[in-house]
């Protein structure tokens, strides 16, 4: 008897291990894959607001998914010109449009982004002891990158919220420090 409640115990140890490690491992986003750089054009690749070109030979990390999404989700700040001319390049994915950097606008990782799912909703970002509702109006794309369409620049990691001037006005922070953790949930 006292065999079996050992075993009975251990089993459920075990399985209480196993479960705990994979439910650890569902709730993370690995790389799906690696993009290499190139040389952009000259000219070409717009370092507004701090942009990173690619560089010849370096390896992007690719993802096709984004951490969990829960109340607060935590992410990595950026910021993004929505404008025409702009280091967003071409017109925001949701509407195919252009927007002014003094609207509260962002662009989620491609795991966040959802396929557009979240496109023209808000989410609420906190930051600074403040909080800012933002419009999803684009891709920040985590699983391509370093050419035209995306002004040569690399992939997106897969927890970001790329976001125009008015949200980091809104939250009180200088945006000149280039990024900011937050956290983030739908409104």
């Amino acid at each position: 008897m006292m065999k079996i409640q050992m075993c009975s115990k251990s089993f459920i140890l075990f399985f209480l291990v196993v479960t705990s490690w994979l439910s650890v491992l569902a709730n993370t986003c690995r790389p799906s894959g690696m993009l290499r750089g190139k040389r952009p054009p000259r000219g070409q690749c717009n370092q507004e607001n701090d942009s990173e070109c690619c560089k010849p030979g370096k390896f992007y990390p690719t993802f096709k998914c984004s951490p969990h999404v829960s109340h607060r989700t935590k992410a990595i700040l950026t910021l993004n010109s929505f404008e025409e001319g702009g280091d967003g390049g071409g017109p925001s994915e949701c509407d195919g449009k252009f927007h002014l950097d003094h609207t509260p606008i962002v662009a989620l990782s491609t795991g966040w982004f959802n396929h557009r799912k979240r496109c023209l909703n808000n989410i609420t970002i906190f930051a600074n002891g403040r909080s800012v509702n933002a419009m999803v109006v684009d891709e920040c794309d985590s699983t391509k990158g370093c050419d035209a369409e995306h002004d040569f620049q690399p992939p997106c990691l897969n927890n970001v919220v790329d976001a125009s001037k008015a949200v980091w006005k809104a939250l009180g922070v200088n945006s000149n420090i280039g990024q900011l953790i937050i956290h983030w949930s739908d409104a």
